[in-house]
């Protein structure tokens, strides 16, 4: 899962780069979408920034699965959340720009975010007091 999680990193800096040409109204970076309003852009740049800081949380998850305390049925899945949580918080940012009820997404991605996030923490507790 490192390695998927590392695959994504090259979107996150094309999407810098878009985001820089939306920001930068097109003088830097790739050209973006035009005539984007103020939230819109709020959007992308909070979209842009979670997907980079939850990749390495993501990472991060995935390192504590190795050493949790956790039913073995359950650490594939939040395996897979580990990885999911960035894409759906980060995709939902840029779908909300565009289609406010798409916010749904970000939402889920939360959850997702939380309960993989609070699983892994507790697992790891749980293995410290072995």
């Amino acid at each position: 899962m490192w390695g998927v999680t590392l695959v994504t990193v090259p979107t996150i800096v094309f999407g810098g780069l878009a985001v820089l040409g939306v920001i930068s109204t097109g003088l830097y970076g790739l050209p973006g979408p035009a005539n984007l309003t103020q939230m819109q852009v709020t959007f992308y740049r909070a979209g842009h920034a979670h997907a980079g800081v939850l990749v390495i949380l993501s990472l991060l998850l995935q390192l504590g699965l190795d050493h949790v305390r956790l039913p073995r049925p359950w650490i594939w899945p939040l395996r897979i959340a580990a990885v999911a949580a960035p894409l759906l918080v980060s995709g939902g940012f840029f779908a909300a720009a565009h289609l406010p009820g798409l916010v749904v997404i970000l939402y889920l991605g939360a959850a997702v975010l939380i309960l993989a996030t609070l699983a892994v923490g507790i697992g790891l507790i749980r293995a410290r007091a072995e």
